[in-house]
C-alpha cells in the first residue's frame, strides 16, 4: 500500500500524471474485451485467461501489470491474476457495474477532444462542434449510433442505481402524477411508480431514447400509468404533471439550461414543483471524478458541473423558488422548487 513514505516523489507522480492516457486506455480495453466478466472466484493463469477473451498472452500479460498497478486485478506470487473490490466493477453483472460508464468516458470522439482542451479554455467554447461541424449530440446520433448507444447504457446504469434513492428521499404524497423530463429509460418515474401505487408518471425523452424504456412501463405491470413521450426538452415539454424530476441534465450550455427550466414552467404553471437532482463538485467525496468530467462538458456541449451557488442562481434566474437542498447520496444533491403562483 502506498503511504507517505512510499509515494513517488513529485516529479515522478507528474510523469504518471501525464501518462494518464495509459490508464484510461487500459481500462478501456479490459471492457471491451471482458476480461474482468471471464475473471472468476478463483486466479487465473494469462494462458487461460487470453483463451478465454481471445488475446495473444503477453500483450495480455502486459496489459493486466498496468491494470494492477492501480489496484484493478492483482497478480498473485505464482503469475496467476485475480479480482479487486474494483476489477469486479468492470463485470457486466456486477449490481454496481461501472463498466459502461468507463466506456463512455473513454470513447473514441474524447481522444479527439481532450487535446483541444487549452482552446476550450480560452474560449469557454466547446470543441466537438467544431471538430464534428454538428452539435455534440447530434453528432452522437447521427454520426456515432455506437457511442450514442454507449451513452444510453451508461446512463441508464447510472440512473439504475440512483432510482431508489431518488425514490426514497422524495415524499409525493399528495400528488398525483409526475414527469420524469430527459429521464433516460425510465428508472426514476419507475421507482416512483412502485412507491406511489396511484400516482401516473410520464417519461420524455428523445425518440432513439425512449424508445429502449423499461419495458414495465412500456407494456409491463406499470404501463396504465405510465405514458411515454418523444421529445427534445430543449424545444418543449408537452406533458404537465404535478411534479416533475429533472436530474442529471442541466449541465450543457446556459442557453439550453435555461431554455428547459421555461419549459418545464411553462408546461407545468404556477404552484407545480420542480425537483432538480445533480452531482456538485464543491460538495462530494469524489472532486477528481466531478472535476474531470466537468472539464468533459466543457469539451463537449459547453456545459459545466455545478456547484451548489451556480445551480442555485440558475433556478431563480429562471424563476423558480427553491424550498430545500438536501443530499440524495453522497454524490448527488436535491434542489426542491416550486414555480410561484
Amino acid at each position: 500500500m502506498t503511504t507517505a513514505e512510499t509515494a513517488p516523489p513529485p516529479s515522478m507522480r507528474l510523469r504518471e500524471l501525464a501518462f494518464g492516457a495509459a490508464c484510461a486506455a487500459a481500462l478501456r480495453a479490459c471492457a471491451r474485451l471482458g476480461i474482468a466478466d471471464a475473471v472468476g472466484d478463483s486466479p487465473m493463469t494469462v494462458a487461460d485467461l487470453a483463451a478465454a477473451v481471445k488475446t495473444e498472452p503477453r500483450p495480455l500479460r502486459r496489459l493486466l501489470r498496468a491494470l494492477s498497478c492501480y489496484g484493478v486485478f492483482t497478480e498473485r506470487p505464482d503469475g496467476t491474476f485475480a479480482h479487486t473490490d474494483m476489477s469486479r466493477l468492470l463485470r457486466e453483472d456486477d449490481p454496481n457495474s461501472l463498466r459502461n460508464i468507463t466506456l463512455w468516458c473513454t470513447e473514441p470522439w474524447t481522444w479527439d477532444a481532450w487535446p483541444k482542451l487549452d482552446e476550450a479554455v480560452r474560449t469557454d467554447h466547446n470543441v466537438v462542434e467544431d471538430l464534428y461541424g454538428k452539435e455534440f449530440f447530434t453528432y452522437l446520433n447521427e454520426d456515432a449510433p455506437e457511442s450514442a448507444t454507449v451513452f444510453n447504457r451508461a446512463m441508464t446504469t447510472s440512473s439504475e442505481q440512483s432510482a431508489r434513492d431518488v425514490a426514497a428521499l422524495l415524499d409525493l404524497s399528495g400528488s398525483t402524477s409526475v414527469a420524469d423530463i430527459g429521464g433516460g429509460q425510465g428508472h426514476v418515474v419507475a421507482s416512483l411508480l412502485d412507491k406511489y401505487p396511484s400516482m401516473h408518471g410520464s417519461l420524455l425523452d428523445l425518440p432513439r431514447v425512449i424508445d429502449n424504456a423499461v419495458p414495465r412501463l412500456r407494456e409491463g405491470d406499470l404501463a396504465p400509468r405510465a405514458r411515454i413521450v418523444p421529445g427534445d426538452v430543449r424545444v418543449t415539454v408537452p406533458v404537465k404533471a404535478d411534479v416533475y424530476i429533472i436530474k442529471n441534465i442541466l449541465e450543457w450550455d446556459d442557453d439550453s439550461t435555461a431554455r428547459t427550466l421555461r419549459n418545464v414552467i411553462e408546461a407545468g404553471g404556477p404552484g407545480t414543483r420542480v425537483v432538480v437532482i445533480e452531482n456538485l463538485v464543491d460538495d462530494t467525496p469524489s472532486m477528481r471524478f466531478s472535476t474531470a468530467m466537468d472539464l468533459l462538458l466543457l469539451l463537449n456541449v459547453g456545459g459545466a458541473k455545478h456547484t451548489t451557488q451556480s445551480m442555485v442562481d440558475r433556478l431563480t434566474d429562471a424563476g423558480l423558488v427553491i424550498d430545500d437542498i438536501r443530499p440524495v447520496n453522497p454524490y448527488l444533491h436535491a434542489f426542491d422548487c416550486h414555480v410561484p403562483t
